[in-house]
C-alpha cells in the first residue's frame, strides 16, 4: 500500500448547483468561481503534502473528464446521499492506500502540515480516525485507517450544527481519534470574511492561496479583523 489517499469532494459548474447559499447572496457566477478557485487551492495544498496522494472525488459521472479536474486522478462519488457517497469514496481509497482522508473543497486555508499530521496519525498498526471540525458544527476533514461500515456513514444527519459530534458518536468504537484545528468553511456569505482572514493569516501561503485571497479581497473587501482560531496544535481525543 502506498501513501495515504486523499479525496477532495467537488461538484462541476454547469452540471450541478454550486454553493447555493453563496449563490443566493452573491450570485451564481461568484459561487461557481469561488468553488473552482477554492478547489484548486485545496488541491495545491494537498500536492504540497508529500505524505498524501490526492484525488478529485467528482459528483457527476458525466463530468469525470472535464478539463477543470485534470491534473489529479479522479474518483466518482456515485449516487445517493452524502453519507453513501463518502462511504463509497472512502472504501475505494482504502482499497488502494494504507489510509484514507476525505476533505471538502471549501476550506482553502488548510495547510500541508495539517494533512501531514493526519497522515502520520493514521500510519499506525492500530485502528485510528482523524477529524477536522468546522466552525459551523460540521467537519472539513475525516480519515481512518480501517473500513467504516456503510450504516455508520448514513446514520448521521449532515449539514447540522452537531454533525461532527454526531459523526464521532457514530464511529466512537472504530479506534483512537485525533482532532485537527477547527476551520471556517465557506457555506454562507457570512463565512467568506473568516475564510479570507484565515488565508491572510497564513505564515506560508502557497501561490494558489495567495491568488484566491487577492480575488476574494477584490470581491468582498477587507477580511474580518480577527481570524478564526485555526492555528492551534492538533489534540488527541
Amino acid at each position: 500500500m502506498s501513501r495515504t489517499g486523499l479525496a477532495i469532494f467537488v461538484k462541476t459548474p454547469g452540471c450541478s448547483p454550486i454553493k447555493t447559499r453563496l449563490a443566493a447572496g452573491h450570485g451564481r457566477a461568484f459561487a461557481e468561481d469561488f468553488h473552482r478557485r477554492s478547489a484548486q487551492a485545496v488541491a495545491a495544498v494537498a500536492r504540497a503534502a508529500a505524505a498524501v496522494a490526492p484525488h478529485w472525488a467528482v459528483a457527476e459521472a458525466e463530468a469525470m473528464d472535464e478539463p477543470q479536474w485534470a491534473g489529479l486522478p479522479r474518483l466518482p462519488q456515485g449516487s445517493g446521499s452524502l453519507g453513501e457517497r463518502m462511504a463509497r469514496v472512502h472504501a475505494t481509497l482504502l482499497s488502494r492506500h494504507r489510509a484514507a482522508l476525505l476533505i471538502g473543497a471549501d476550506a482553502p486555508q488548510i495547510e500541508p502540515t495539517q494533512l501531514q499530521a493526519a497522515s502520520d496519525w493514521l500510519d499506525c498498526s492500530q485502528p485510528r480516525c482523524v477529524i477536522g471540525p468546522a466552525a459551523d458544527g460540521g467537519f472539513w476533514l475525516f480519515g481512518s485507517n480501517r473500513p467504516v461500515p456503510p450504516a455508520r456513514w448514513t446514520s448521521v444527519a449532515y449539514s447540522r450544527p452537531n454533525t461532527a459530534d454526531a459523526f464521532r458518536v457514530a464511529l466512537h468504537d472504530l479506534g483512537d481519534w485525533l482532532e485537527l484545528p477547527c476551520l471556517v468553511d465557506a457555506d454562507e456569505p457570512a463565512d467568506l470574511g473568516g475564510v479570507l482572514a484565515a488565508l491572510a493569516a497564513l505564515d506560508r501561503p502557497i501561490r494558489a492561496q495567495r491568488s484566491l485571497a487577492d480575488w476574494l479581497h477584490d470581491a468582498i473587501g477587507e477580511p474580518a479583523d480577527t481570524p478564526p482560531a485555526s492555528g492551534t496544535e492538533p489534540t488527541h481525543a
